[in-house]
C-alpha cells in the first residue's frame, strides 16, 4: 500500500510554539500523540515520523525550513519517498476562513500564504491535497504580527474541536476520498456550533 506523506506548515522554534501560523504543526503534534508516531527522524529538512493511521502507511513531516522555504523541504521528501502527487496532504492555516472552519482542495492556488507558495513554486503541480484550517483575521492588529499571535484562551476548545476535525478529515480522505471528505467538512459553522 503506497504512503501517505503528510506535511504540517509552520516556524520552527519555541518562539512560534502554538502561534496562529503554526496550525500545521499543532495538526502533526496531534496526530503524532493520537497514532503513537514519533515525529523526531531529521531528513530532507524536516522532522519525520513513519507510522500507520488506520492501518495506512503515513509519514508525518514538519519541515525545518521556516514557512517562507517549505517547498524546498517536501520537495526532498517527496524525492526521498518517492510519493506521489496524489498522496501528498498538506495542512496549513488560512486568515480568510473562519477560526474553526477547514477548507479541503485537490488543486489551487496558493493565496497569500508563502509557505505553499514555496510548496507549489518547488513542486511544478498544484494538483495536492491541502487542507486549509481557518484562524480568522484582526481589523486592528497588522497581518504578520496577528497570524504570529497565539489563539487567546477564548478559542482554545475551538481549536482543539478544530484540530480534532482535520484528524478526522485525513482519515477520511485516506479511508473514503477528497470528495467525500470536502462534502463532510467543508462546511461553514455557526457559532453555535463552536
Amino acid at each position: 500500500m503506497e504512503r501517505y506523506l503528510i506535511a504540517g506548515l509552520g516556524n520552527i522554534g519555541l518562539k512560534y510554539r502554538n502561534t496562529r501560523h503554526n496550525i500545521g504543526f499543532m495538526t502533526i503534534d496531534e496526530l503524532s500523540e493520537t497514532y503513537a508516531i514519533r515525529v523526531k527522524k531529521n531528513l530532507g529538512q524536516a522532522h519525520v515520523g513513519e507510522g500507520f493511521i488506520n492501518n495506512i502507511p503515513v509519514v508525518l513531516a514538519k519541515p525545518r525550513t521556516y514557512m517562507n522555504l517549505s517547498g524546498q523541504s517536501i520537495r526532498a521528501l517527496m524525492d526521498w519517498y518517492k510519493t506521489d502527487f496524489t498522496k501528498l496532504i498538506v495542512i496549513y492555516d488560512d486568515m480568510d476562513i473562519p477560526v474553526g472552519e477547514l477548507r479541503i482542495r485537490y488543486k489551487g492556488s496558493g493565496g497569500s500564504h508563502n509557505g505553499m507558495k514555496s510548496i507549489l513554486n518547488h513542486l511544478g503541480t498544484d494538483q495536492f491535497i491541502r487542507i486549509r484550517v481557518g484562524i480568522g483575521r484582526s481589523i486592528e492588529t497588522d497581518a504578520v504580527d496577528y497570524v504570529l499571535g497565539r489563539f487567546p484562551k477564548t478559542e482554545k476548545q475551538i481549536v482543539e474541536n478544530t484540530l480534532q476535525d482535520v484528524i478526522k478529515a485525513i482519515v477520511c480522505i485516506m479511508t473514503e476520498g477528497i470528495d467525500i471528505a470536502m462534502n463532510r467538512y467543508n462546511i461553514k459553522k455557526d457559532k453555535g456550533d463552536m
